[in-house]
């Protein structure tokens, strides 16, 4: 069942940063926490279910997800200087009964101000940002609005601002690294998974520049936790992949979306921007590749012998959705447009999986 979304996709994003969250996230409710028995990256968390990065713009909306029973939240992508949101509309409904395949991808997709279930939406932000100084003060609430069994973690992405070099663009992402760390967070994520580097192209595919800058960012925050988020992988690619960063990273969240042209139904584009005829789809569509990507993930860490944890998100709206990821091999499990629409869907989780 649909409710009212916490994000309202009817307001841009700066209203929802000032005045959100909504609906069942400012009900006041609190779940009570159960006891924090499973292990993840060294820390022990009640239960091992978050939301990924996206829909948590600032302290309030982590908060109301930890109070809610979503124990690993990740506090939405920032930046190291301030980066304007894409125009509204960012989150719109997608017509699609089935799963997105990567053939599918490649043709239009009709998108709509309508939220039906199976639920999948397009999301286009651009992955905005305050300022540092805004964002780390927000994000030491964050960190300071966790019970025991909690931990909040925060998404990165590295900004080839105008005039950097190769260099300088490394040493954002290590900077950037080093802020959330400073803001007392003990999990960092690097977002590889959005474009950055012009309107296509996704960091985590170039493999030497992953090693390099999550090398360099390892280097400097040492102990605290370093995951990267990455999309969907051909076999071949995500092999490499992991030969080349499994023993340098602390884990790997996988998948973010599924890229694909986005159309009103009337054929004509429906994201305004030269740089939005494309845009990521999440939601029911895309769980195929979510669990696709966990299990080798899974299958390669046991071949390699190496020890990172497996964060798996994409497509989590209903009960079982949860289990199928845990059974596929994911130490952590995300649900972003699931918890979107329905606030109590951890609460929900648990009591179909007390034992996760």
């Amino acid at each position: 069942m649909l409710h009212p979304p916490f994000y309202d996709p009817a307001k841009t994003y700066y209203e929802n940063w000032e005045k959100g969250p909504f609906n069942g996230f400012a009900d006041g409710v609190v779940l009570p926490a159960s006891k924090a028995h499973f292990d993840f990256l060294g820390a022990k968390l009640s239960y091992p279910l978050g939301i990924p990065a996206g829909p948590l713009l600032n302290a309030k909306f982590v908060k109301a997800s930890l109070d809610k029973g979503f124990d690993v939240p990740v506090q939405k992508t920032v930046r190291s200087r301030v980066r304007e949101s894409n125009q509204w509309p960012n989150v719109l409904g997608a017509d699609i009964a089935g799963d997105l395949t990567l053939e599918m991808a490649q043709k239009p997709i009709v998108v709509r101000n309508e939220y039906k279930e199976p639920l999948s939406i397009t999301n286009s932000f651009g992955n905005p940002s305050y300022e540092p100084a805004v964002w780390q003060k927000d994000l030491r609430d964050c960190v300071s609005y966790t019970k025991s069994g909690q931990l909040v973690i925060c998404s990165f992405e590295g900004t080839k601002w105008e005039g950097f070099s190769t260099e300088d663009y490394v040493n954002d992402w290590v900077q950037g690294a080093q802020m959330i760390k400073d803001a007392g967070v003990k999990v960092v994520e690097t977002n590889f998974s959005c474009p950055n580097e012009g309107a296509a192209s996704l960091l985590c595919f170039d493999v030497p520049k992953v090693k390099l800058i999550t090398s360099a960012i390892k280097e400097r925050i040492g102990d605290t936790k370093l995951i990267i988020k990455i999309a969907y992988f051909g076999k071949e690619e995500l092999r490499e992949l992991v030969q080349e960063v499994g023993n340098i990273v602390d884990g790997f969240a996988a998948i973010n979306t599924i890229p694909a042209p986005v159309v009103n139904p009337d054929g004509t584009q429906a994201l305004p921007g030269a740089h939005r005829v494309r845009s990521g789809i999440c939601g029911h569509a895309v769980k195929w590749a979510g669990l696709d990507m966990v299990r080798r993930l899974k299958g390669l860490r046991q071949e390699f012998a190496m020890e990172y944890a497996i964060i798996g998100s994409g497509g989590v709206t209903v009960p079982k959705d949860f289990k199928e990821y845990r059974d596929a091999g994911a130490d952590v499990v995300m649900t972003a447009t699931g918890a979107m629409w329905n606030p109590y869907l951890a609460k929900e989780i648990k009591e179909a999986y007390p034992d996760a």
